[in-house]
């Protein structure tokens, strides 16, 4: 392998989906790193936590010396092992630690003792991140931005991914913004869904670029906050109203909530536990928003709930669910979109189905 100089070019790493190799421990990955990194640690948590005690204790040269007696012997030969890995994988790739100092360059030297020349991103984790915390202030601030807008159920999401300039928080999120909006599989660290947002803006504005489309949320999407900054932005940007019939939103329901996530739940934990599951997922998600039903039409809805799936599940048919889903969207969801929108400061740019929204983001392209 040819040899390759460090780099502090975050721009390019960012835009390019950049393989990156993360060897801080894993307690650190756990709280947010990049898209496109692995943790392949130098030290796991056990190490690390030692090593800062002695540290703080004896001063940097004694831990320097602890971390050669822990990290040793077939224990260093694994860490290389898995690192020599990541690099035939990805020898387009690099490797960093917190600062780019100690961790990544001792990890450097080791992979080039292995007979590999790797190189670090300098300035580490820490570099990285600022270098995104002050990117996505700056195209917050500077960046043009559209909002699809529309009542609960009108497939906004879905016209989204057809304009040209997206940016999903729903997806970077990996949830639906709503009380049923958890997907079976957790979200990103809070860290880590704001430098996936970074990491979007970044290549929408420098690939792409032109207007930016965003889906109309609250400030919180899930757990996931997204930034005050941004938050304002959409509450005064453009807006393009997505409008369905109901049926049309009724079907749309059905289909994201109950016959999708059914079906996700069964895959990932089975056919039995994975229908309970489910079903604990579709009655808490009811439950989260009783208090603002009210008692008597929560009990009804709960019931047309409870009847629909033990519908489903003897017979497979997911329509008796249209019992609830109707009623929630007509007299729970509408109201609060259309006091909502009327919070709203932008323009509406256009109003109207799915070709209407998509057929105006099209011929507005370059607006």
């Amino acid at each position: 392998m040819a040899s390759r100089p460090d780099t502090d070019n975050y721009l390019s790493l960012f835009l390019n989906d950049t393989p990156l190799m993360d060897v801080r421990a894993p307690v650190e990955f756990a709280k947010g790193s990049f898209p496109s990194a692995e943790n392949a640690p130098l030290m796991n948590d056990e190490e690390r936590h030692q090593i800062g005690i002695c540290y703080k204790e004896k001063g940097q040269d004694e831990a320097i010396r602890l971390g050669h007696q822990l990290v040793a012997g077939d224990i260093k030969a694994q860490r290389i092992e898995a690192w020599k890995r990541f690099v035939a994988r990805h020898p387009e790739g690099y490797l960093f630690c917190f600062r780019g100092g100690l961790r990544s360059k001792l990890t450097q030297q080791w992979i080039k003792d292995a007979g590999i020349d790797y190189p670090l991103v300098q300035g580490g984790y820490k570099a990285l991140r600022r270098f995104l915390i002050d990117s996505l202030d700056n195209l917050v601030e500077s960046g043009d931005f559209h909002i699809v807008s529309g009542r609960t159920g009108t497939g906004k999401t879905r016209v989204l991914q057809q304009l040209l300039n997206p940016v999903d928080l729903e997806g970077l999120a990996n949830h639906r913004g709503s009380s049923f909006g958890r997907q079976v599989t957790p979200q990103p660290s809070q860290i880590d869904f704001e430098n996936r947002l970074a990491v979007a803006m970044l290549k929408a504005h420098h690939l792409i670029g032109g207007p930016v489309y965003l889906e109309d949320e609250s400030r919180l999407v899930g757990r996931c906050a997204m930034p005050d900054a941004l938050k304002e932005r959409i509450t005064h940007a453009p807006m393009l109203i997505l409008e369905r019939s109901l049926e049309e939103r009724t079907q749309i329901i059905r289909e994201d909530y109950v016959e999708n996530m059914s079906v996700d739940y069964m895959s990932r934990d089975g056919e039995e536990a994975g229908w309970l599951n489910f079903r604990d997922y579709l009655l808490g998600a009811l439950e989260r928003i009783s208090k603002r039903l009210g008692g008597e039409r929560y009990s009804q809805l709960r019931g047309h709930m409870e009847q629909a799936l033990a519908q489903q599940q003897s017979t497979g048919d997911v329509h008796a669910h249209d019992a609830w889903i109707q009623p929630l969207l007509q007299n729970y969801y509408d109201p609060m979109y259309d006091y909502q929108l009327g919070q709203k400061q932008g323009r509406i740019l256009v109003r109207g189905g799915p070709d209407a929204v998509i057929g105006w983001a099209s011929d507005n392209a370059s607006a």
